[in-house]
Order: C-alpha cells, then sequence, then structure tokens
C-alpha cells in the first residue's frame, strides 16, 4: 500500500454522518466540499449521489489535490480544484458550476495528515521546520513571518488568534531569541513557549495557543471563513444548506453570528412600512449544534473540540 493510501485511510472525517444527513443529499444536487482533506466526506457525499449529480472538491494542500485528482479520475462526478473556500465565486466560475448549490460543507482547521506530517511544520510533537503553510507553494511560513514581525504584531496575534495570555512574555522571547539566532524549527520554538510561560494549563502542552495562533495568521484562516461566508448565501438555492464543522471558538462564534444575522433578515428603521417577505431572513438555522458523540471522541480524540453548525437558504 503507498504512503497516500495509508494516508487516506488512517484519516478519520469528524461526524461524518451527522455532516452527511444535514446536507440532505439529493441526487441530482450540486454540492460542495469546501475543505475536501484526504476525502472523507467527499466519499460519503457521493455515495448518495445520482448519476446526474455534481461534486466539487477544494483545498489548498497539493497532497489534498492529488488524492482528489485520483478520486477525480474514478467518478465523473467529482472535480477537484486547487484553492480556499475564501475564493468560493472564482473557483466555482473556474469549474463551470453557475448554477445554485444544493449543499456546502466545511470542515475547518487542519487535517490529521498535515499534523502527522512533522515536515509540515504544524505541530510540536515532532520537530520539524517551521512552516505551518497549508500550501507550501505560497506565502510566508511561520519561520518567515516570525522573522520579520514586531514585538506588538506578534504579541497581538497570540493574543487574538490564540487567546494566549501570555502574548506579551512569549513575544518578547522570541524576539530576543531571534537577535542571537533565528527560529526554524517546531522544537526550537516549543522550547522557548515552554521557558516563557510562568504557568501551564492542565493536560495542555504551554506552545498549544502560540501554534495555533501562527496557523491561523500565516493561512489567513479567519478572513478565507469571512470571505466564504460573505459569498455562499448567494449561491445556494432555495433549501441548500450550509454545514460548517468548527474546532474552536475563533471559528464557530463568526459561524453563529452569521447564521443568527442572516435568519433575522435587514433590520428597517422603526415606523417604516414593510411587508413579512421584506424583512424575513435568508437563512434558517436547522436544529441546535451538534458535538460528537462520546463513542466517535474515544476512537478520535481530536473530535472532542468538533461543533457543527447547520443553516438553510430560504426563499
Amino acid at each position: 500500500m503507498g504512503g497516500s493510501e495509508k494516508t487516506v485511510l488512517s484519516h478519520k472525517p469528524v461526524l461524518l454522518e451527522e455532516t452527511v444527513s444535514a446536507l440532505l443529499v439529493q441526487p441530482d444536487g450540486i454540492y460542495v466540499d469546501g475543505t475536501f482533506g484526504r476525502g472523507g466526506h467527499s466519499r460519503a457525499i457521493l455515495s448518495r449521489l445520482g448519476a446526474s449529480g455534481r461534486l466539487l472538491g477544494l483545498d489548498r494542500d497539493p497532497e489534498a489535490v492529488a488524492v482528489g485528482q485520483a478520486l477525480a479520475a474514478e467518478d465523473s462526478r467529482f472535480s477537484i480544484h486547487r484553492g480556499s473556500f475564501g475564493d468560493l465565486g472564482r473557483l466555482l466560475a473556474e469549474a463551470g458550476l453557475e448554477s445554485r448549490l444544493n449543499g456546502l460543507l466545511l470542515d475547518l482547521g487542519v487535517s490529521s495528515p498535515q499534523l502527522d506530517q512533522p515536515e509540515r511544520g504544524f505541530s510540536f510533537m515532532a520537530d520539524g521546520p517551521l512552516d505551518m503553510r497549508m500550501d507550501p507553494d505560497s506565502g510566508e511560513s511561520a519561520a518567515q513571518w516570525l522573522a520579520r514581525a514586531d514585538q506588538s504584531e506578534i504579541a497581538t496575534v497570540l493574543r487574538e488568534f490564540g487567546e494566549e495570555r501570555f502574548a506579551n512574555r512569549i513575544a518578547r522571547a522570541i524576539v530576543e531569541t531571534r537577535v542571537q539566532s533565528p527560529i526554524r524549527s517546531t522544537a526550537q520554538l516549543a522550547e522557548l513557549v515552554a521557558r516563557a510561560v510562568p504557568r501551564r494549563e492542565p493536560g495542555k502542552h504551554p506552545a498549544t495557543r502560540t501554534f495555533q495562533a501562527l496557523r491561523i495568521q500565516v493561512n489567513g484562516e479567519l478572513e478565507a471563513l469571512h470571505d466564504c461566508l460573505d459569498q455562499v448565501v448567494d449561491r445556494l438555492a432555495i433549501g441548500g444548506r450550509l454545514v460548517v464543522i468548527s474546532f474552536h471558538s475563533l471559528e464557530d462564534r463568526p459561524v453563529k453570528r452569521f447564521i443568527r444575522r442572516e435568519s433575522k433578515g435587514p433590520e428597517l428603521p422603526k415606523g417604516v412600512p414593510a411587508r413579512a417577505v421584506d424583512v424575513q431572513g435568508r437563512l434558517r438555522p436547522i436544529g441546535k449544534s451538534v458535538r460528537p458523540s462520546a463513542a466517535e471522541e474515544t476512537q478520535n480524540p481530536r473530535a472532542r473540540s468538533a461543533i457543527m453548525r447547520v443553516a438553510e437558504r430560504l426563499p
């Protein structure tokens, strides 16, 4: 079995059955898996699509795209495009999918294969180059960004994207250390953070929040999420579903607020006459947020922080 096959089999998609059920897959529908990864969710969607259905996969990671290309060679209903879901409109046009979507899935965060490969630099569990780019062919690596950002900028990113209470201490330690030698490896950064943090959270490595913050910064993750949400409602068919799986509050909060805002409709000044159709929202929240079962958390510990939200396009 080749390395890519092992990677596909070892990756466990989160909330798989719940996700596919929430999408209400129609046999002739048009769907987008905005975070293809290793295709677990996509394969489940394809299993419910009919001969005339279409599924588009999006991913920035060249390894994920390679897996998607192999799937596309097997199944003509599927195609894969390399890019960020933040460029949803452009990528749909490139794929020739101008029709309204019946469903869009976003499984946010980092995939298991990315975390498990030290050379990608996402994890401090094994030493590797401090990269963290989901698309290693574009943009700055985490090491490059840390080499040029000033202390206040680093502290702001750690505070806002990592919710790190010791952001100033860590930023100061980074700037002092890089004067002596560049910070180029995950182990080097993790050790630096561990020395800078005076108190530790039980059961959590002191560098966890720093690595999360740098990953979000390097990949522009929150900007991509906001850009995608800004475009999605206009591209959903009536009854089309938006399904988003988040892994921390920085991702979940904007999704929750977006669905709430779009379900309320436009706010008109008091006393302005309006028909009900003029003030109704464009989305309807479907059920409450969904979390993994105890059984799934046991089988896949990385699913523990997952939370899924679903919304449906209204007329």
